[in-house]
């Protein structure tokens, strides 16, 4: 009874702090599905990665906060009921995750798991051979409170999008991954560090205080995928 009453004070407590929560009541007031959208706004104005004509791919989209901010980065001007960017998009944003998402305009959105090959395979087909300007990650596993097993699950799917990114981005292309602090971390700034020439880690104002959540961006692919070649070597090639 005394965990029972204990977890009803923190949930009440989580609520409370919720509700009052500055990014939640603006997320409210200008429309976004969540206030993980001011985390990537804070990250792009810091890196400035995301611009009008751009391929945008979304990992681990829902709510849909992040293709959201990119839809409107690529709308500036236009601006809906609700908040909502409407009209012309100037750009393409391709947006997945293993939940339904909400139809967002002008996003293209997958249902999958990026861990099946049948699901990836499909991500593939979207993109079709398209340069990739930016990929952005939110992905986190279930976790089940056992770290060593949740450290394994986080850096697996961080190794995921690392992998697409490799395979896909442009030369000067740029990754934006969620991490968590904790036994595995360091493997993954390496990891960062070994295939990006530009690494950062960004812990944003929108993230909770007692969160361990922080975002690596690498901008720069250092070796791209095999049959792939930087922008210059191709034109000395042609």
């Amino acid at each position: 009874m005394k965990t029972q009453t204990k977890s009803k004070k923190v949930n009440k407590q989580w609520l409370h702090d919720h509700v009052n929560d500055t990014y939640v009541k603006l997320a409210q007031r200008e429309g976004y599905r969540a206030r993980a959208a001011y985390k990537l706004k804070e990250i792009d104005e810091e890196m400035h990665l995301i611009k009008p004509g751009q391929l945008v791919v979304d990992l681990g989209s829902v709510p849909g906060a992040w293709s959201q901010y990119v839809r409107r980065r690529f709308a500036p001007k236009e601006v809906g009921a609700g908040g909502a960017a409407a009209g012309a998009l100037n750009g393409t944003i391709i947006a997945m995750d293993v939940l339904p998402m909400e139809p967002i305009e002008g996003v293209t959105f997958l249902q999958g798991d990026i861990r099946e090959d049948e699901v990836l395979a499909q991500l593939e087909a979207l993109v079709g051979g398209r340069p990739v300007d930016v990929v952005v990650s939110d992905m986190a596993p279930n976790l089940s409170g056992i770290e060593s097993a949740d450290s394994a699950r986080i850096s697996h799917l961080v190794e995921l999008a690392v992998e697409f990114a490799q395979a896909h981005l442009t030369p000067q292309g740029a990754l934006v991954c969620k991490v968590f602090h904790g036994s595995g971390y360091n493997d993954l700034v390496r990891l960062f560090k070994s295939t990006f020439r530009i690494v950062k880690p960004v812990k944003p104002k929108a993230s909770r205080d007692k969160s361990s959540e922080t975002f690596l961006v690498g901008i720069g692919l250092k070796v791209l995928a095999q049959g792939r070649f930087p922008k210059a070597d191709m034109d000395a090639k042609g």
